[in-house]
C-alpha cells in the first residue's frame, strides 16, 4: 500500500535480468544468480550488481583522468573531451540511483 492509498505494483514473476516469464525463485540479494532464468545463468550474464560496479569503476576512471589534466596547458579539445567524459560518468551514476518503477527501490 502506498501513501496515497493505492496498492503498490507487484513485479510479475519472471527472470530478474531478461524478464523471461516464469517462476525462477525469489530474489535473494546474497545470491547474485537468484531469480534468474537458466538461460541467463548458462550465458553467464552479469547481474545488476555487477553492472552497477562496472559503471561506478568507469565513472571513477573518467573523473581521475579529468582531475589529472592540467588546466593551464590543456588544449580546448582535451578540456571538451574530459568534460564530456565526466558528464557521461555522472549521468550513468545518477541513472543507477534513479528509482526503478515496480521494484520498491
Amino acid at each position: 500500500m502506498t501513501a496515497k492509498g493505492h496498492a503498490a505494483p507487484v513485479p510479475a514473476p519472471g527472470c530478474a535480468l531478461c524478464a523471461t516469464p516464469g517462476d525462477f525463485g525469489p530474489r535473494n540479494l546474497s545470491d547474485p544468480r537468484s531469480g534468474l532464468c537458466p538461460a541467463c545463468i548458462a550465458a553467464g550474464k552479469p547481474t545488476r550488481d555487477g553492472l552497477e560496479r562496472a559503471v561506478v569503476i568507469v565513472a571513477g576512471q573518467s573523473l581521475a583522468a579529468a582531475e589529472a589534466l592540467s588546466l593551464a596547458t590543456a588544449a580546448p579539445e582535451e578540456l571538451a573531451y574530459h568534460l564530456g567524459a565526466v558528464k557521461r560518468g555522472l549521468r550513468a551514476v545518477l541513472q543507477l540511483l534513479a528509482p526503478v518503477e515496480g521494484t520498491g527501490r
